[in-house]
């Protein structure tokens, strides 16, 4: 059965309700331990099983179902879907490579069947794959088998995800969509180049694990790198909010992260919870059950490490709630 965004937005809206808002994270923030924060999630409804992880994982598949069931185009999500096939290709790859068990690691939804990527990582003839994943999952086979460079590996599947993110967007009808991505990929790239900063890489590896983006001039973020002034460089970005993001960064690496993962919420915020029609709505219900999952992993990790509420607080992310 289709259905018309018209209804989707209505069903969304109704279904926005079971989010989390503020007065929810601080009564999770108030937790003595692990299990009273999987009481109180289950109490609201929020998710079965008998650890955060296994609630969790029952709140996403739920979500996904959700979504399959009520959104009039779900094509919409593949571009989010090819971060799931990803992660599984990493994780094959090196599962295969180091004879461990991986399958409890495999995540779901994805674009990219299971069994084929197995069977395919197996064979060694990547030719089974999409095309725009084939040939680079290929060479990080190779990389990953003769020189044991799990970073390059990754950056290679990484860059080779990015560029599809990309391009699978900007072929939706959805402002909103292209720019989040946009954004995701400008702030990936600088991820990997803040990290390059005090590691030996070369002009060749920068080249191949920065995507090409709006906005973003890789030539100069390459150069700055190699000559060590990349902070400096990027500080002259007025793209993206860049210049504030440095400052976070220049505190600490984890108030950077919180930075770009806020900055990515909040845009979902202003404007799908403000869209009437359209697909946006519904991006921004997926988003918020995202957001809300980083949320509650932050505060169980503290929980588990027994840190103190405040560090905890200041960790926490925005909500779309």
């Amino acid at each position: 059965m289709s259905f018309s965004y018209e209804y989707s937005v209505g069903s969304v809206r109704a279904k926005e309700k079971s989010l989390l808002n503020s007065t929810d994270v601080e009564q999770l923030l108030a937790c003595k331990n692990e299990g009273e924060l999987c009481d109180m999630l289950r109490d609201k409804g929020y998710g079965d099983g008998n650890s955060v992880d296994e609630i969790l994982s029952d709140r996403t598949d739920k979500a996904w179902e959700y979504l399959r069931t009520t959104a009039p185009d779900f094509e919409i999500f593949t571009p989010f879907l090819i971060g799931n096939d990803i992660h599984n290709l990493k994780v094959v790859l090196k599962g295969t490579l180091s004879a461990r068990k991986y399958e409890h690691l495999l995540l779901e939804p994805t674009t990219i069947d299971r069994e084929t990527l197995v069977k395919t990582v197996e064979a060694r003839n990547f030719s089974g794959l999409p095309e725009w994943l084939a040939q680079s999952a290929g060479m990080a086979y190779e990389t990953l088998s003769s020189k044991g460079d799990a970073r390059e590996c990754d950056a290679l599947i990484d860059a080779a995800a990015m560029k599809r993110m990309l391009e699978l967007s900007e072929g939706c009808k959805s402002e909103f969509l292209k720019e989040y991505f946009r954004t995701l990929v400008f702030y990936n790239n600088i991820k990997i180049a803040v990290r390059s900063m005090n590691t030996r890489v070369s002009a060749e590896f920068l080249d191949t694990a920065l995507c090409e983006v709006q906005d973003f001039r890789k030539k100069t973020v390459i150069d700055a790198v190699l000559k060590g002034n990349l902070l400096d460089e990027l500080s002259r970005f007025a793209e993206y909010d860049c210049k504030t993001a440095v400052e976070e960064y220049k505190k600490s690496p984890s108030d950077f992260e919180r930075f770009v993962d806020n900055k990515l919420i909040v845009a979902a915020r202003e404007s799908c919870k403000r869209a009437s029609e359209g697909a946006e709505p519904i991006l921004g219900y997926y988003l918020a059950v995202e957001a809300e999952k980083k949320v509650i992993h932050i505060i169980a990790s503290g929980l588990r490490t027994e840190s103190e509420r405040e560090i905890i607080r200041e960790r926490l992310r925005e909500i779309y709630g």
